[in-house]
């Protein structure tokens, strides 16, 4: 069976960092993990073994388009039909576009990503395309679909009384056979009676709902100015999404209301600050108890990197938590969000932490580095002082997804 000896485990849903003389998998499970004492500090350095990192929102399609969306607003790049993104991913072939596909999910397994949950584009094309380069390259593409194009148009949308056309309901059926779940950018591009649909048919799938919520104060408004109720309400009381992404615009009625639902948010400060939006409000979504991913969002807006994204994200919610509350957020709170938060959301064999007899799904770093090996906070470091360089191995459920050469198993 192979191991790593004298190491540092992250063990157990909180992360806590221990000495571990032994951690041993073998074929997709732990066997076993012989844990020493906790280990806040390092002294000569170590290597490290933290649980398999989940990306928790993605638009891993247009990473054929890096910084494409450069200098153009939220609607202008990303907006169907005539956004930047859809008027460009139109013009790739199949075996282009997977190409970029594989090459983002290489990306990620090269820094710690096991899973991520994508909002992939296209219908049922698109649905196949990401689950082709997911299977060859091993990272797991959680995907839900949108339309390929609107089912209505807007004096439709504006009377909010139809439902789902006869060609966009058996479009629905064939993304449903290929992926994981379905998710539209916004409340505002169906109707309520067509998101009740949509709702019923996931929910006799077994399939996933997620949607993109007060991303900008446009999410909001239109959905008042239509259906009386702002998009987060709708979300709610219609679709039952088990996702709500963004959430940069939401106000504390708004958030109150998502931590009651107990719906996991999915936030992405890179992104959302890159487009000129505000900063989510990480220290009240905390506050409220409001379970939370974090996502890197368009691949044609920012590398998938959660490590880079941990260290904004921690230093945001730092300024927003300010000096008198200097002790929070604990850190590890921050690498929870890709981590052990997905259990809440997802379940299943997603457990997102460390422990003998779960999944082998993990990643070994190297803290020998300079900034790394005499850390005095261990957790902390690891949110804000590792990139690429330190990422020796990435393993999901005993598959070796990428592993430098320089590390030897025993």
């Amino acid at each position: 069976m192979p191991s790593l000896k004298n190491c540092v485990v992250l063990h157990g849903p909180d992360l806590s960092p221990h000495h571990c003389r032994e951690f041993v998998w073998q074929a997709d499970t732990i066997a076993r993990m012989e844990l020493g004492p906790p280990c806040s500090t390092l002294e000569t350095g170590a290597l490290v073994v933290i649980p398999g990192l989940y990306n928790g929102h993605t638009h891993v399609g247009d990473s054929a388009l890096p910084d494409g969306a450069a200098g153009l607003t939220l609607e202008e790049g990303f907006f169907r039909p005539h956004g930047y993104k859809y008027r460009e991913l139109a013009k790739l072939d199949a075996a282009t576009h997977q190409q970029h596909i594989e090459g983002a999910l290489r990306y990620m397994a090269r820094t710690g990503t096991i899973v991520h949950i994508d909002f992939r584009e296209q219908g049922p094309f698109g649905a196949q395309l990401l689950r082709d380069a997911s299977t060859a390259v091993g990272v797991q593409s959680l995907i839900l679909s949108q339309f390929n194009e609107s089912p209505f148009d807007q004096e439709t949308l504006t009377a909010n009384t139809a439902g789902l056309p006869t060609a966009a309901r058996t479009e629905l059926a064939e993304m449903l056979a290929i992926a994981d779940g379905f998710s539209e950018s916004t409340m505002n591009d169906l109707t309520d009676p067509a998101w009740l649909e949509i709702r019923q048919a996931t929910t006799a799938a077994g399939k996933l709902r997620a949607i993109h919520c007060l991303e900008n104060p446009t999410y909001r408004r239109v959905s008042l100015a239509r259906t009386g109720r702002g998009d987060l309400i709708r979300a709610i009381e219609l679709l039952a999404p088990q996702l709500i992404i963004h959430l940069t615009e939401a106000n504390p009625a708004e958030i109150a209301a998502i931590a009651r639902a107990q719906i996991t948010g999915v936030l992405n400060p890179r992104a959302n600050t890159t487009l000129g939006l505000p900063v989510a409000p990480i220290m009240p979504l905390l506050d409220a108890g409001v379970n939370l991913l974090l996502g890197t969002d368009n691949v044609m807006l920012n590398p998938p990197n959660l490590f880079a994204e941990f260290d904004f994200t921690w230093r945001l919610a730092r300024s927003q938590a300010g000096e008198s509350r200097a002790s929070e957020p604990d850190p590890a709170l921050i690498l929870q969000m890709a981590t052990s938060n997905i259990a809440a959301a997802l379940g299943g064999d997603h457990y997102g932490y460390l422990d003998a007899g779960l999944p082998a799904s993990f990643v070994v770093l190297d803290c020998h580095a300079p900034q790394l090996r005499s850390t005095r906070n261990l957790v902390t470091s690891l949110i804000t002082r590792v990139g690429a360089s330190e990422v020796m191995a990435t393993f999901r459920q005993g598959r070796e997804l990428w592993r430098d050469p320089a590390l030897a198993l025993d």
